[in-house]
């Protein structure tokens, strides 16, 4: 039976086509390829399953906090809002600097890595990243072959599929990733704190047990907010109602940051509510 979208999904789905539309307006190529590449992930039925299967794993065996559709969603908004103040920047990708692809190509790597991320949360919590490779490479294969086939566009699709493994595998930050795309995903991964995606788990508990500190600390993160920055191109300001919040600041947001290659375009502030905010970053 076909796995119905919650709303939720659905009101990201149009964000993130929303801001693909914009962000390729902006370009002199105006090359559809990302948001092609969004479209057939958002209609993949067997992506949705695997999504779905993801959070029922996170939440109801394992305890932990949104790795699901919505959760996967929200990186590849998040990335692409980066993407774009990147862009009017005049920072350029990792694979522009190389001369190995375009913007677009940069564009559709990261919403492939963004939207797959979790998968191997279906099998485990430990090394989950490289589970997640082994169940999306077919999948990033397959769609790739899709919308941009013929042997001429091979040594796109190798550019292509290479970094969005590398934003996959890097997105915990525990492995060296090189990359400004990948860097990105890393980053806009560890910017899905807000209370929302605790709710479900902190409903769900009836006991105490270790980890939920990190439940407690997100539960008090009110607003997560992505602009372009004063001294530099990206900042990222985060709204809590506790100070336990600063946990999921200097453990998670924190740490990913200083394991991305983007760190040095990224201004970071956090604070409590009608509270001065502190300058991370």
């Amino acid at each position: 039976m076909k796995t119905m979208k919650s709303p939720k999904e659905l009101s990201m789905d149009k964000k993130i086509t929303s801001a693909i539309e914009e962000l390729i307006q902006l370009t002199p190529e105006k090359d559809p390829l990302p948001l092609n590449v969004a479209e057939a992930l958002m209609g993949d039925t067997e992506i949705e399953s695997i999504q779905n299967y993801s959070n029922t794993v996170s939440i109801m065996r394992l305890g932990f906090n949104d790795h699901g559709p919505v959760h996967m969603r929200t990186v590849t908004y998040n990335a692409i809002i980066m993407m774009s103040i990147l862009y009017k920047a005049g920072v350029p990708m990792s694979l522009q600097e190389e001369k190995a692809g375009t913007f677009a190509d940069s564009m559709a790597a990261v919403i492939l890595a963004a939207f797959l991320h979790d998968f191997g949360m279906t099998i485990s919590r430990q090394d989950h990243e490289l589970y997640s490779v082994f169940l999306a490479l077919p999948i990033i294969e397959k769609l790739l072959g899709k919308v941009i086939p013929g042997e001429n566009n091979l040594d796109r699709r190798v550019a292509i599929r290479s970094l969005a493994i590398e934003g996959i595998v890097g997105h915990m930050g525990t492995r060296k990733i090189h990359s400004l795309e990948a860097g990105l995903i890393l980053v806009a991964d560890g910017c899905d704190m807000t209370k929302g995606r605790a709710r479900i788990p902190m409903e769900l508990d009836n006991a105490p047990k270790i980890g939920d500190i990190h439940k407690y600390s997100a539960n008090s993160i009110e607003h997560v907010e992505i602009t372009a920055g004063k001294d530099k191109p990206v900042c990222i300001r985060v709204t809590m109602s506790a100070d336990v919040g600063f946990f999921q600041i200097e453990e998670v947001l924190l740490q990913k940051i200083n394991n991305s290659p983007a760190k040095k375009y990224i201004e970071l502030f956090a604070g409590v509510e009608n509270c001065e905010m502190k300058q991370y970053l």
